[in-house]
């Protein structure tokens, strides 16, 4: 959605957290709808002027009149209705709902929503009825939204429950026209990370020479969150993990993901390969980094050659990003540092200057083929190439933030 092509529809947005608040944000640069209804569940600070001052500034992105025009001029907020909470922010009417915390008692159906966006990071389980004591994602749908968008992978308490029908998990350019919306209702945005590596992934997949990958491994170097602690903090009760309870600002600190998972729902042909994934958080406010290991089948050329080089893999990234993943994808000769990528408006930015490969032979000998039934005198030699590949991506807003706002457009197109 884009200027001039605005939904009568108003969006919701539970919660006004990082992911929510830039959200927000991205629907205003984007202009796609008309009105935008903004659940708090409770009073922020002591006025509604405390709580602009909270939509307008940001320490990692600055204001929100530098975030939409630069310097060139000044976002005016507007008070319509103290008393409702009804906010005039740049001619796009935001309402404020403060009322409930719990998705089954928010005002969706009153507000005329019917797609919300759930932000808070709270309410993952598609599997838990809409009564459910704690709250689920599904009390918005009990509350009047037809569509609920939650803006992380979903986590199923129960493991002994599958994903129910009317669910699924979508990345913007990847499987996002899987959309459903006679069937799917509640919708998950996977993670940051998972954006960023389908989007790696993805080139390799269908291309010819890179398609038949036989180990793949990642790593994410990866900006702090609000989960992680600002100062050491007691562990809670059976807790496993005691580093997630050290210091963001003081430490590099191993952590988990469950990226390689998820990438599996949205590229199915990834389930053959072994993936492994990992995070190592870092004491910085946005922007990480995949870090791709892969191994290759690979072919060679006339002269006998390896035709998958760091040339070879930098060519189909470029093609790519200028092709059927342009505005997602880009490729980049720089020598970039993390702060060059901050807002870039992509899901994953390559990091060509870094792109490694090394090519070496597998060699079997006649005794291990004819253990395998294979009739051989002499030994053979496989070609096996491995690569090393680097891909920025701004995890808050220039990524996930904005490939998020995409799909919420999609989904609203397609409401029906």
């Amino acid at each position: 959605m884009s200027t001039g092509d605005k939904s009568s529809q108003p969006l919701g947005i539970n919660g006004l957290g990082r992911i929510g608040k830039l959200t927000l944000w991205n629907h205003l640069l984007t202009r796609g709808f008309e009105r935008i209804i903004v659940n708090t569940g409770r009073e922020v600070g002591r006025s509604l002027e405390d709580l602009i001052q909270v939509i307008e500034t940001d320490s990692t992105y600055g204001t929100l009149s530098r975030f939409l025009y630069g310097h060139s001029r000044k976002c005016e907020i507007k008070i319509v209705d103290a008393d409702q909470a009804i906010l005039d922010i740049d001619g796009i009417m935001v309402k404020i709902l403060r009322e409930a915390r719990n998705p089954k008692d928010i005002a969706w159906r009153k507000e005329g929503v019917r797609l919300v966006v759930e932000t808070t990071g709270q309410f993952l389980d598609p599997t838990l009825p809409a009564d459910h004591k704690s709250g689920s994602l599904r009390g918005h749908l009990e509350a009047g939204a037809e569509k609920v968008l939650a803006s992380a992978p979903f986590k199923i308490k129960d493991k002994t429950k599958a994903l129910p029908d009317d669910s699924i998990l979508l990345v913007q350019g990847i499987n996002h026209t899987d959309f459903d919306p006679t069937r799917h209702h509640v919708i998950s945005a996977a993670s940051c990370t998972t954006t960023g590596l389908a989007h790696m992934i993805k080139p390799l997949l269908e291309t010819k020479e890179t398609s038949h990958i036989l180990t793949a491994s990642m790593s994410t170097i990866h900006a702090a969150t609000n989960t992680q602690s600002v100062l050491d903090s007691v562990p809670k009760t059976a807790a496993t993990d005691l580093r997630k309870n050290r210091s963001v600002m003081n430490n590099i600190i191993l952590s988990t993901t469950g990226s390689a998972k998820a990438l599996e729902k949205v590229l199915p042909e990834i389930k053959r390969v072994g993936f492994m994934a990992d995070s190592v958080r870092i004491p910085t406010s946005t922007v990480s980094l995949i870090i791709l290991n892969l191994t290759f089948h690979t072919p060679l050329d006339e002269a006998g050659e390896p035709v998958i080089t760091h040339t070879f893999l930098n060519d189909m990234y470029r093609k790519a990003g200028e092709s059927s993943q342009k505005d997602m994808l880009v490729f980049s000769n720089r020598q970039n540092v993390s702060s060059d990528l901050l807002g870039i408006p992509a899901a994953v930015v390559i990091e060509g200057h870094e792109t490694h490969t090394r090519t070496g032979f597998i060699n079997l000998p006649p005794e291990t083929l004819q253990g395998l039934g294979v009739p051989a005198e002499t030994e053979v030699q496989i070609p096996v190439t491995h690569a090393k590949l680097f891909g920025w991506y701004d995890n808050e807003y220039g990524s996930y933030v904005n490939c998020l706002g995409q799909l919420t457009g999609y989904i609203a197109k397609n409401l029906g």
